[in-house]
């Protein structure tokens, strides 16, 4: 009975920010690890952010320095900070949780569990 939704996204320009919103239920965000996916249509799927049990975050390289996530346990919520955005960023972002399956498996967290996504477009 997990479930996650996004929130946040939108269009902007390049060199905007956006700061996107995942809010869980049904699940202890602070009790495994967390991340933020994407994907672009006709692409396949990639790792963005990854933020582990005990804190520590992962990124991939193309959004390093740009991008942050973060989590508030208390409202049980996961966020992605997205500062200086690029033409490249635009896609589907989808928030995912660990699951005990790991049928997707991405900077040492195994994920089960994915919202419905938020559009992100960043026009140049």
């Amino acid at each position: 009975q997990v479930q996650l939704v996004e929130s946040g996204g939108g269009s902007v320009q390049a060199g905007g920010s956006l700061r996107l919103f995942c809010a869980a239920s049904g699940y202890s965000s602070s009790s495994h690890c967390m991340g933020w996916f994407r994907q672009a249509p006709g692409k396949e799927r990639e790792g963005v952010a990854v933020i582990s049990r005990d804190g520590s975050t992962r990124y991939a390289d193309s959004v390093k320095g740009r991008f942050t996530i973060s989590r508030d346990n208390a409202k049980n919520t996961l966020y992605l900070q997205m500062n200086s955005l690029k033409p490249e960023d635009t896609a589907m972002y989808y928030c995912a949780a660990f699951g005990i399956y790991g049928r997707t498996f991405w900077m040492d967290c195994q994920f089960d569990y994915w919202g419905q996504g938020t559009q992100v477009a960043v026009s140049s």
